[in-house]
């Protein structure tokens, strides 16, 4: 299969090659599943933490003595019977990030470009370069590509400081470098544009790990 090349004029300058085995049926959907939940994870910072009762501040005296008093029996101000007491499995700092293999993270990735390219949902553009860093050419460049919609754009790392500014103030737009795109990000986007160098690195990430 084969991709159509385009200028920043949106002209087309010629094709690029497929590389790697598009996916076709519903191999690999699995390992999609497995990449986006692990990445989803790592997004979690895991610092919720309350205090049991052995954190809590406070005088370890019992309230009152266990018997003669009428009252119910209380050993501890910490009780988390009691306001201002301990939490009983109450939330600890905890490492939410799941390990999945390099081989399901290649599938991952092979699979949701395979699916965007089915859906003629990848552009690709054979450079882009900005001057000085103005939201207006980076609009100006998707409109000339007649992109619609969020979009992803990657770029061969490390990635050009003007198209990164270009790109800052507008919220449907965002920047990646072929070496640190993911699963995630390859689904999340209406449309997603690559660099002629940043398709084919990316190419390369996919068809280098896939040798025995």
């Amino acid at each position: 299969m084969r991709l159509t090349l385009r200028t920043a004029n949106g002209a087309e300058k010629g094709d690029v090659e497929v590389r790697f085995g598009l996916i076709e049926n519903g191999r690999g959907t699995q390992a999609v599943h497995d990449a986006v939940v692990a990445y989803m994870a790592s997004q979690r910072s895991g610092t919720a933490c309350t205090k049991t009762m052995g954190d809590v501040n406070g005088t370890g005296k019992k309230p009152w003595r266990q018997k003669g008093t009428g009252r119910a029996r209380a050993g501890s101000f910490a009780s988390p019977l009691w306001r201002g007491g301990g939490v009983v499995f109450g939330p600890k700092p905890r490492d939410f990030s799941k390990k999945i293999t390099r081989t399901t993270k290649r599938l991952s990735v092979t699979k949701a470009l395979s699916e965007r390219i089915h859906s003629k949902e990848v552009f690709l553009v054979d450079e882009i370069s900005f001057t000085q860093p103005k939201t207006t050419q980076m609009l100006g460049l998707l409109s000339s590509l007649g992109i619609v919609g969020t979009v992803l754009v990657v770029v061969s790392g490390p990635t050009p400081k003007n198209v990164l500014l270009s790109a800052r103030n507008v919220p449907h737009v965002e920047v990646v470098t072929s070496e640190e795109v993911n699963t995630y990000q390859l689904l999340r986007h209406d449309n997603i544009l690559f660099t002629s160098s940043a398709f084919e690195r990316l190419q390369d990430r996919i068809v280098e790990r896939s040798k025995p």
